[in-house]
């Protein structure tokens, strides 16, 4: 999109009646104008998931939301722009979405929504870390793509090792898993490639056998994977959670970089 589109888009924004709409099978707001407009933001990449059947956007002067239903089990609807700004394009966009989709943002952006939105609240902080550049490889065990036909095997260990896991074997949007397994054959660790664009790649459900943990096998599983996904992809995400600081070490020993985003809910009652 050039930049008298980019002008254009967010000129006329204003001089609508409430909010400027586009949907999924409308050309005035394609990935391209998200891309151009918010500066190739990933996370609003990620999530319009390449503006399947279901996903919609919003755009207003200094602010754009994407909404995708279930996205990493949630509804989720990410934003970008000025507190202000983003706050007016809520107002709207919330109530026709619906109160399942989830805001989701950089966390200053978050917190000042919460603070201006009385229905809002802060859900949970997170990082959002990513890498763009091939990582190193890996040096422990033999990583590899698993088959359809190990889904059993994968859940038993989601299931013992990290049970509140959002990937699982079958789950929407979950496409393969590699592992690493032990000489006498048993799954030691896994990692999924899950609700992957080709804007940005994205990790889930990574775990590892309680048995086999301090060996860098996590590590090896995630190089693996993440190698294999810059090959098509332009950037490999993942989300980590503050309280697992082992794991952000790990992501960041390989390359991947930090970035502090925040979620929202409607609060009880609202």
């Amino acid at each position: 999109m050039t930049t008298a589109r980019r002008n254009q888009i967010l000129s006329t924004a204003p001089t609508m009646p409430a909010l400027v709409k586009y949907r999924v099978d409308m050309v005035l707001m394609t990935l391209a104008d998200i891309a151009a407009v918010t500066g190739g933001d990933p996370l609003l990449l990620w999530t319009a998931q390449g503006m399947r059947p279901g996903v919609r956007a919003w755009v207003r002067a200094d602010a754009v939301a994407v909404a995708c239903p279930d996205l990493s089990r949630r509804d989720r609807m990410a934003v970008w722009g000025s507190v202000p700004a983003v706050t007016a394009l809520l107002r709207e966009a919330l109530p026709e979405a619906g109160p399942t989709f989830r805001p989701i943002g950089d966390e200053p952006l978050i917190t000042g929504l919460s603070d201006a939105v009385e229905e809002l609240a802060v859900a949970g902080r997170f990082a959002w870390m990513d890498v763009t550049a091939p990582v190193p490889a890996p040096v422990r065990g033999d990583p590899h793509w698993l088959g359809d036909d190990q889904a059993g095997e994968i859940a038993d260990l989601i299931d013992a090792a990290f049970p509140h896991s959002y990937a699982r074997p079958g789950g929407a949007g979950v496409r393969r898993w590699a592992g690493i397994r032990a000489a006498d054959g048993g799954l030691l660790a896994v990692a999924a490639d899950a609700w992957s664009v080709p804007e940005v790649g994205f990790i889930a459900g990574v775990a590892t056998h309680a048995d086999a943990r301090g060996r860098g096998l996590a590590a090896s599983v995630c190089s693996f994977v993440t190698n294999e996904l810059l090959a098509t992809n332009g950037r490999v995400a993942l989300f980590a959670d503050y309280w697992n600081e082992a794991a952000i070490a790990t992501y960041r020993r390989l390359g991947f970089t930090t970035r502090a985003l925040a979620a929202a809910h409607w609060r009880s009652g609202s």
